[in-house]
């Protein structure tokens, strides 16, 4: 039997270009027929925007839009966040793991400007506790960074961004040799790339200028880049990295980001064949984990305590992964910073892939 969705009020002109896309103050619209689909709801409204003359849908505002296999996504974000991969995910749902890669592009899109939209709007109350996740993508000789920017009190996680590495540490004669060819044929990893990330990471979690405490492991990057902060006053607390990863240690906020990333990521696990092949995709799953610790997750799975967000002062409760996918963003209305934005175009380069896929798309998300 055929439903009709419920009555639906567009809350805004969809089209970037319309002058109404970003305030509806004075906007009017009118409807404009229906069409029907094999998935619930069957039939679904479409509007005409009487300014741009632009037609659009209710679907248009979901973040379904377009989805072939909608009731796939919220089922997709626990796999991921369960630790599984691409191949399994698209066995259990009969469907192709390109199907699973395109659909967890787009939630990690999502998450990108969620996270920016529910972010802190006030000064920081609490210090910041930072450090690098280090993983790889492609192979081992294409490692990269995480840096964290993880509240000291609350557990929130402010910001993160990514920092390709030159593959270092003990190697046999073999693998400095084959180090030197990749660097030769792709170039070699920009060796300031670390400082200009970390740098861009507190420009993120503290978007004022001012006065900030800084938690960090002796890393000789960190001084270097919190020089490059103009504006800010940075109090920088060092701790050593082999002191242990206790709830007494100063970092252990950040440590345990890191060991939730390693233990809910199937594409972080140690030894895996499911390691991403691409830094975009490292990414955009690692958003998407930050935005479910942020904002769903208990502080603690045994006594709870709220979820960090709760522990910030930004919510009042847990809000549900259905929750957070159930409204579309757009990009014009939520203005993601650098290096965000660059994110969410997909611009993060892979060394050995020569034409990666960006997302150019102007209608969808």
């Amino acid at each position: 039997m055929e439903t009709i969705a419920a009555p639906f009020i567009p809350p805004f002109c969809p089209r970037a270009h319309c002058r109404f896309h970003l305030s509806a103050v004075g906007w009017r619209w009118v409807r404009f027929g229906s069409y029907a689909r094999q998935c619930q709801p069957r039939i679904i409204p479409r509007f005409r925007c009487r300014h741009c003359r632009s037609t659009f849908s209710s679907q248009t505002f979901s973040t379904t839009y377009y989805l072939k296999r909608p009731a796939l996504q919220l089922p997709l974000v626990h796999r991921l966040l369960a630790c599984s991969g691409y191949r399994q995910i698209a066995r259990e749902a009969g469907c192709d793991p390109t199907t699973v890669m395109g659909q967890t592009a787009r939630l990690g899109r999502h998450a990108l400007l969620t996270l920016h939209q529910l972010r802190p709007r006030s000064s920081l109350t609490e210090p910041l506790v930072v450090d690098g996740f280090e993983s790889f993508a492609y192979s081992q000789y294409h490692p990269l960074h995480l840096n964290l920017a993880v509240g000291a009190e609350s557990h929130f996680v402010y910001a993160f961004t990514h920092a390709e590495l030159r593959r270092k540490g003990r190697m046999r004669p073999a693998q400095r040799r084959r180090r030197q060819a990749l660097e030769q044929r792709h170039g070699r990893p920009d060796p300031g790339a670390l400082r200009a990330s970390v740098a861009d990471l507190l420009r993120l979690a503290v978007p004022a200028p001012g006065p900030v405490v800084v938690r960090s492991d002796e890393h000789p990057a960190y001084p270097r880049a919190f020089r490059r902060l103009k504006g800010w006053t940075l109090e920088h607390q060092c701790t050593p990295a082999v002191a242990a990863r206790t709830p007494g240690n100063p970092l252990f906020p950040v440590n345990l980001m890191d060991l939730l990333l390693r233990h809910n990521s199937a594409n972080h696990k140690r030894e895996t064949i499911a390691f991403s092949k691409r830094h975009q995709s490292v990414v955009e799953r690692a958003a998407l984990l930050i935005l479910w610790r942020n904002f769903t997750k208990p502080f603690s799975e045994n006594h709870g305590g709220g979820t960090p967000a709760m522990r910030a002062g930004l919510t009042e409760r847990p809000i549900p992964v259905a929750e957070l996918l159930g409204e579309r963003l757009f990009p014009a209305r939520v203005n993601l910073p650098a290096p965000w934005s660059e994110y969410y175009r997909r611009r993060v380069p892979t060394a050995r892939i020569r034409n990666p896929r960006l997302h150019r798309l102007k209608r969808a998300f």
